[in-house]
């Protein structure tokens, strides 16, 4: 079995060696391919640019429908997007454990460079380092993106109106159960995989389009629950979901009512929270393959909050997640 040792760290034959055969082969371009210290990216036309950055230390590396390579850079993508950027570039940097087998590490660097086709970005540069065996868990992954904005889009979790519809663009908590599956919390079967995907050329294309939306928000951590109460306080506006409406597969479902969590808060990386005029739903719904639902209503109001519409027909108020879930999901 060949391992990542110290020597792949320290910016001499075996260091550079990994990078052009481990890496530069799989994210080839002619930016990344110079090995200059920076990118220089050029015939850059924007007046506004969208700068993200994030690390990644999913545990386990490998999981039902993903892995560590293929969430960075859908994380990344899909935070540019938010904000209605058009993802231009990304950067990405290694910090590897001794020891780690390398054959996992090619795994995961094909799905970097699967996942990046797929989002149709570019790696431009990135960085490698390696600690020692016990000082670290394998691999973490940063990286950074950057993304463009036209001049007629004007997207925030600060713009959400009155009247606008809530929309979720697919069903609910896939990400953390298969979390759960992959460290065998769970004590049964079950099928379940990941949603993590990029989410940017649906987007892209309403924005085309010209399609108007409000908001964006990824519902990560914290789940569909704390997404929109982030979106509550900032733009002042009441939001009541209607559960009956909120999309939720039958095995997190099962899952939720064995181990006592509540949906609302599970992780999701493939999904996005758009809330929009009541014009622009059915676009959406239309660009997200009919999957994604209107699942609530905002209004304006002088007492910001987050409600639900239950089932049995009550009323009951959500607020953001407090305790932890499930640690380590992204």
């Amino acid at each position: 079995m060949h391992t990542i040792t110290l020597n792949h760290g320290l910016g001499g034959k075996q260091m550079h060696e990994f990078i052009k055969n481990s890496i530069m082969t799989k994210l080839q371009n002619g930016i990344l391919e110079k090995m200059d210290d920076s990118a220089i990216l050029k015939n850059l036309k924007t007046n506004r640019l969208a700068l993200t950055t994030d690390s990644y230390v999913v545990s386990p590396l490998i999981f039902p429908g993903g892995d560590i390579g293929r969430l960075c850079v859908c994380g990344t993508v899909n935070d540019l997007t938010t904000s209605g950027a058009k993802p231009h570039a990304l950067t990405l940097s290694f910090i590897i454990e001794e020891g780690m087998d390398l054959s996992v590490l090619d795994t995961i660097i094909d799905s970097i460079a699967q996942t990046a086709q797929e989002a149709q970005i570019q790696i431009v540069t990135g960085d490698t380092k390696v600690v020692e065996k016990g000082k670290g868990d394998k691999l973490f992954i940063n990286t950074s993106g950057i993304g463009f904005i036209e001049d007629h889009v004007d997207i925030s979790t600060y713009h959400t109106k009155d009247d606008d519809d809530i929309l979720i663009t697919g069903p609910i908590g896939n990400h953390e159960i298969a979390m759960m599956k992959a460290r065998n919390l769970i004590d049964f079967d079950l099928t379940i995989e990941s949603d993590v995907r990029p989410l940017n050329l649906p987007i892209e294309n309403l924005l085309k389009q010209k399609v108007l939306l409000h908001s964006i928000k990824d519902p990560t951590r914290g789940g569909l629950a704390s997404a929109l109460y982030e979106i509550v306080e900032h733009s002042q506006v009441e939001i009541t979901l209607f559960e009956k409406d909120i999309p939720i597969d039958n095995v997190v479902k099962s899952v939720c009512a064995l181990v006592g969590f509540d949906p609302l808060y599970l992780a999701n990386e493939g999904k996005f929270i758009i809330t929009c005029p009541k014009k622009s739903s059915q676009d959406v719904i239309k660009a997200f393959g009919g999957v994604a639902q209107i699942i609530g209503k905002a209004k304006k109001s002088n007492h910001p909050k987050l409600l639900m519409q239950t089932e049995s027909g009550g009323i009951r108020k959500i607020g953001m997640l407090e305790t932890m879930q499930l640690p380590r999901i992204c």
